[in-house]
């Protein structure tokens, strides 16, 4: 059994004894899959139309604690229910998992049944709400960038994350002798993805030992977040149960490349993509001009939502392929945003930032409020920047922390019009979080430092 599921199939595939269980999943703000597993008889009978969770899901950390400070949610008001509301068209099978189906669901004010507007998936709806109100629908595509590891994550753990061991013991970039032999956990992903219904393009090793790439279709921007996050997930449940670990930490070493996940980023009217201007230079349509001005003017802005940790700035580095210039270039991959596809109909942006952390839809929101709002504001863009960047101090850097990074999220004025206020501050509170969480720690670089020389 494979693809998308409808109510009837599903029916179907129940009576046959071939699904027993249903994922009913919520996105979190880390872009993780949370939800409860139902026997699939009950989702039939009731949970297909709604169920509930507690709503600190939307407010808590990594470690899935329950920090103070949203206004969204506390101890105060009680920690009360959100109503998770399934996506009916995103049911499908999960060919690696025996007897499973999975939906994802938009949450719901509890008392009004109004969405929340902080869930990621109702914050990246807000935006391509509004560039339909344009005229135009987000075209989007990402890449998949990780880490495979020889232990599994239980051992890893348990040996305090030290003496990791990366699959393989040399740069892997295109290496199809290295690949092979990690093709139990990659074919097995690649073929239990498509079953998913998820149009996986291909894999490949990536530019680190043990470092792998999952490239995916581009499809309209829900679509494409959906299909990344479910991709990620799969990625860890699969290298699990072939007994090794899948990490998407954008840096776990200091002298490895890190892992990005670049977006790809086109707009559409019909079927013709309207970025494409034949007789214009590159190909770039009067429509896409201003749009990746508004995206280049307004990325230090964005970035929280493109790299929303303390490890997420470790990447940014000179001479890894990882943008440290905010300035837009023609296939150039020293520069944060690459023009793709130039002087074609597939001309298209690819935002370089985003490590292998983000959560696509916080993402593409952003990145799709700064473009709407360079047309509204008819942005002018400057010429491409060429060259070395990494060198050009003519450049401005991309924000290099995420304390940084917060506080010109919290004066954001393009973004607190696009999401809201409170959304803003939401996300804020949650980099604060992070923040708070590292400046507490007691590493262990600061022992082995300073325990006998300080």
């Amino acid at each position: 059994m494979t693809g998308k599921l409808d109510i009837m199939t599903l029916k179907q595939a129940a009576a046959d004894n071939r699904i027993d269980t249903v994922l009913v999943c919520l996105v979190d703000m880390q872009g993780r899959l949370m939800g409860k597993r139902f026997h699939v008889s009950n989702f039939l009978q009731s949970a297909w139309e709604e169920t509930h969770c507690c709503n600190y899901l939307l407010a808590t950390d990594l470690e899935m604690d329950t920090p103070a400070g949203y206004a969204s949610t506390s101890w105060a008001s009680g920690y009360g229910d959100y109503v998770m509301k399934p996506v009916l068209s995103t049911l499908r099978y999960v060919p690696w998992l025996e007897g499973t189906a999975m939906v994802l669901c938009d949450i719901l004010d509890h008392h009004t049944h109004q969405p929340v507007p902080h869930s990621p998936r109702q914050m990246l709806e807000k935006q391509i709400q509004r560039l339909m109100d344009l005229g135009y629908n987000a075209m989007m595509a990402t890449e998949l960038e990780f880490f495979l590891f020889n232990q599994t994550l239980d051992e890893i753990r348990q040996n305090d994350f030290l003496s990791l061991e990366p699959i393989s013991g040399y740069n892997e970039d295109y290496h199809i002798l290295q690949t092979t032999k990690e093709e139990p956990v990659m074919r097995r992903l690649r073929n239990c993805l498509y079953a998913a219904n998820i149009p996986v393009e291909n894999t490949k090793g990536e530019a680190e030992a043990g470092q792998e790439e999952l490239n995916i279709k581009y499809s309209d921007a829900l679509s494409c977040a959906d299909h990344h996050t479910i991709a990620k997930h799969a990625t860890k449940e699969i290298a699990w149960q072939q007994g090794h670990a899948a990490t998407f930490l954008p840096k776990w070493h200091a002298d490895r490349v890190g892992s990005a996940s670049h977006v790809h980023m086109s707009l559409w009217q019909n079927d013709d993509n309207a970025f494409y201007d034949a007789n214009a230079e590159y190909g770039m349509s009067d429509l896409m001009k201003p749009f990746v001005a508004g995206i280049v003017h307004y990325a230090p802005e964005c970035m929280v939502f493109l790299a929303p940790y303390v490890n997420s700035y470790k990447r940014y580095m000179n001479g890894t392929f990882a943008p440290t210039k905010c300035a837009w270039s023609v296939d150039n991959r020293t520069a944060a945003f690459r023009l793709c596809g130039d002087g074609t109909r597939a001309v298209r942006l690819e935002c370089r930032i985003p490590g292998s952390d983000m959560n696509p839809y916080l993402a593409q929101a952003a990145l799709l409020a700064a473009g709407i709002q360079g047309i509204e504001e008819k942005l002018s863009l400057s010429p491409p920047a060429t060259g070395d960047l990494y060198n050009d101090d003519s450049v401005p850097n991309v924000p290099t922390n995420l304390r940084t990074a917060t506080e010109t999220l919290r004066g954001s004025v393009m973004l607190k019009q696009a999401m809201g206020e409170d959304v803003v501050e939401h996300y804020v509170r949650a980099a604060e979080v992070e923040q708070e969480a590292l400046d507490n720690a007691v590493t262990q670089w600061e022992i082995a430092r300073g325990f006998e020389r300080a």
